[in-house]
């Protein structure tokens, strides 16, 4: 199966954000990660998370890695 262009799981941080009424550097601090990386995250242009990201982001922000990352399906 060849890969297809881009990245069909979305990253939904900034609605996250926006609901607990946090900003991006505030969680940075708290999860220990800098501001870019999770900036990278943020914007959808990473092509990995770690498990242990995944986990202190959603300690942080009291979700499930469900409420932070959704699959885009094939359209039609």
């Amino acid at each position: 199966m060849p890969a297809e262009e881009g990245t069909r799981i979305m990253v939904k941080l900034d609605d996250l954000l926006h609901e607990r009424r946090m900003t991006l550097t505030e969680l940075a601090d708290r999860v220990g990660l800098t501001l870019a990386n999770l900036s990278i995250l943020k914007t959808g242009k990473a092509k990995a998370i770690r498990f242990s990201t995944l986990e202190a982001i959603c300690r942080e922000l009291d979700c499930q890695p469900g409420d932070l990352l959704a699959y885009e399906g094939r359209p039609g």
